[in-house]
């Protein structure tokens, strides 16, 4: 059918309920949307389009993830990172399976029993000082394989960058990814920091992931300049199985899918994927330095990405506390998490410098 009528007026009565120049390092996902990503949601909303991914947009992500991740890669546009990570283990398990992880992964620490609860895996954690596992603890976790009595690892899952705000090098990938291949488990890899990895390591998308040995990707967006949106990206089809089933039965089966589509379009036609990461980044490094240089304070862990994590003096931290939201990562140690988005700037890290040095005076 063609247009029945004039376009109607614009109008909005939404209320503005937040200071918008305010500014925090407490998370990425506390920030905005990009322009860029909001002037593609404006293009696609007029007019008509099919629903439930039969869009225009959504036809095409495919081949732009493509070139990206290379040529068997599937993309399966979902709303949130959890219901990406379900989806994909969900895929490379059956229902007496395990998955092994870190003891510090988002999986087990921040998905509220999900894995358990909606994919019906145990999870076996390892705990190491950066986040990350390695190849002796796919070991040690496939020692029970075959025991009626034990849960079944059949696939490995970490997050690149880690919790922990480190990244697996490529020698590390290639270790892990081959090790857990060996031992018969399938390799997810959470990456809803995908993107500041590959920038932190100086190389493409797929050279960290399908390249790497990864069966089967969760993309993030949000993190990254998106206003919602994850994807499931297989990446070894011989490996992974009833993916489109499995996002329905999850709820995950957007009906407007054009809207979740034609965001990732904006972050993965051009640069700006590489642009944001960059950016949140090179905060964070700034930020490391800043923070070094205040007495008192120490930078804890490396600056692999755009997570910055450092140790406060006790009346620093309680200052700290009344000014700004942060996570703290470990109160014995005052440890705190900070984050830098793609929006974080130069008067963002000096502001929240000048507040440290005057809370350790």
């Amino acid at each position: 059918m063609g247009r029945t009528g004039p376009e109607p007026s614009v109008r909005t009565d939404a209320v503005l309920r937040h200071d918008p120049a305010s500014r925090e390092l407490t998370s990425d996902n506390h920030a905005g949307a990009h322009p860029e990503v909001l002037a593609a949601l404006s293009l696609v909303s007029g007019g008509h389009q099919k629903a439930y991914g039969e869009d225009a947009y959504t036809q095409h992500l495919e081949e732009t993830f493509r070139r990206h991740f290379g040529p068997d890669a599937q993309v399966f546009p979902v709303f949130n990172g959890t219901g990406a990570n379900i989806i994909a283990l969900e895929a490379v398990t059956h229902r007496w399976g395990a998955v092994v992880c870190s003891q510090q992964a988002h999986l087990h620490g921040d998905e509220g029993g999900a894995p358990e609860h909606m994919a019906g895996v145990k999870l076996l954690t390892f705990s190491s000082e950066d986040g990350k596992l390695t190849p002796c603890m796919i070991d040690d976790a496939v020692q029970a394989a075959g025991d009626v009595h034990s849960a079944q690892p059949q696939a490995v899952s970490f997050a690149q960058s880690t919790e922990l705000g480190t990244c697996y090098t490529l020698t590390e990938l290639h270790a892990l990814t081959s090790r857990a291949h060996a031992q018969g488990l399938a390799v997810h890899m959470d990456g809803a920091r995908l993107a500041n990895a590959a920038v932190s390591l100086g190389t493409d998308l797929a050279a960290c992931t399908t390249k790497a040995g990864v069966d089967i990707l969760s993309f993030g967006g949000t993190k990254n300049g998106l206003l919602f949106g994850e994807c499931v990206v297989v990446l070894n089809p011989s490996a992974v199985a009833g993916v489109p089933y499995l996002r329905k039965r999850s709820t995950h089966l957007a009906s407007k899918m054009r809207f979740l589509s034609v965001q990732f379009e904006a972050l993965l036609e051009g640069d700006l994927w590489k642009r944001n990461a960059t950016r949140a980044n090179e905060m964070a490094r700034r930020l490391s330095v800043v923070l070094s240089q205040v007495e008192g304070v120490t930078v804890s862990r490396p600056v692999d990405a755009n997570a910055v994590f450092a140790r406060f003096p006790a009346q620093s931290l309680a200052q700290l506390r009344d000014r700004y939201s942060f996570y703290v990562n470990d109160e014995e140690t005052r440890e705190v998490r900070l984050m830098c988005s793609f929006d974080t700037t130069e008067g963002d890290v000096e502001s929240f410098g000048n507040v440290v040095r005057e809370s350790t005076r």
